[in-house]
Order: structure tokens, then C-alpha cells, then sequence
């Protein structure tokens, strides 16, 4: 969509130039969108919840679109622990850092964004057993867009069906990741 790619330019950039703490004053005043999803996988619950909360394979999960690429060392996920991210949005560079507010493994964790191109990302995981060897995945993501007017704007044209696209990808990446892992039959 090449007339929307300056737009999204444009709104990259300044919301590259927000600090982490107006962030979080513009959030009292926007609004806030939820994007739910969930996914029915064939791995007992703990298997399910150390592909998730395992660092290393948020690229895997990412589309390759978005150009994203980890940069904090490999480190043990606990409540605090502090990720840092790099991507590209519509070429648009972007750095993310998100910090593990919530950690009960096998069952939940959540990470909020402190840095980044959200006036808030609040992205929930739950894992619920589903039968026999079995696990329902939920994602559960509160998100507001920054700049007002231009943010809600940027939301309808562009920001829902990005975020969309990416977690159906994460989805049908978790498919091929489990079936490479899985034993040849």
C-alpha cells in the first residue's frame, strides 16, 4: 500500500522519539485496543510453555518481514528480565525493549513494553492443558497507539491488520516449528 508507507514513516519516527515515561502518560489518554488469539497444539503443557517463553525462538516466530532480530544475550526468563529487540515496520527501523512482568510457569507469563512504538503493549500468554498431551495457547495483547488523532488513525488504516498478519504468521510458525521437531514418522 505505497500511498499509507509514508504515514507509517512518519509516525515511526516520532514515536521513536517518545520516552519510555510519556509513553506511559499518552496511554491515559488513547485508546486502548485488545487483539485475542488462541491455538490448539499437540504438546503437554510445559512443552508448549518453553517454546514460548524461551528467547531464542522469537525470531522463528516472527514474521521475516519485520526484519527482527534479538539483541539482548540469551538469558533465564524470570519475573524482571528485560528483552531487547531490533525490526523494521514498512522500513521504518525500530528498537523494543519489553521487561517479564508476570512469570508461573507452565500456566501464564506476561511482558509489557518499556521502549518502544506502543503508548502501551501489555502481551499476556496463558497455556491450558487440552485433554491427553494436549494444550490450548491463548495470547491475550492490550495495545495503544501513540500522537492522538494520527495514532487512532494510523490504528484503523494500518497498525490492526499488521499486528493481524503478524500473529497469524506467529501462529502457522509455531506449526512448522513443531512438526521440524517433530520425530520422523
Amino acid at each position: 500500500m505505497k500511498p499509507v508507507a509514508p504515514a507509517i514513516r512518519v509516525l515511526g519516527a516520532i514515536a521513536l522519539s517518545y520516552s519510555p515515561a510519556a509513553s506511559r502518560c499518552e496511554a491515559s489518554r488513547v485508546s486502548v485496543h485488545l487483539l485475542e488469539r488462541s491455538q490448539q497444539v499437540d504438546l503437554p503443557i510445559a512443552d508448549a510453555f518453553a517454546i514460548y517463553g524461551d528467547d531464542r525462538n522469537l525470531e522463528a516466530l516472527t514474521p521475516p518481514w519485520l526484519h527482527f532480530e534479538v539483541t539482548s544475550p540469551p538469558q533465564e526468563m524470570r519475573v524482571g528480565a528485560l528483552l531487547e529487540y531490533r525490526l523494521r515496520l514498512h522500513g521504518v527501523p525500530l528498537r523494543w525493549r519489553t521487561r517479564i512482568d508476570a512469570w508461573e510457569p507452565p500456566l501464564h507469563f506476561t511482558d509489557h513494553q518499556e521502549k518502544g512504538p506502543y503508548a502501551l503493549w501489555e502481551h499476556s500468554h496463558f497455556f491450558e492443558p487440552d485433554g491427553e498431551g494436549a494444550t490450548v495457547i491463548r495470547d491475550r495483547v492490550r495495545y495503544s497507539i501513540p500522537l492522538g488523532p494520527l495514532g487512532a488513525l494510523a490504528h484503523r488504516l494500518f497498525v490492526r491488520r499488521d499486528l493481524e498478519r503478524i500473529f497469524d504468521y506467529r501462529r502457522d510458525a509455531l506449526v512448522r516449528l513443531l512438526a521440524e521437531r517433530s520425530p520422523a514418522s
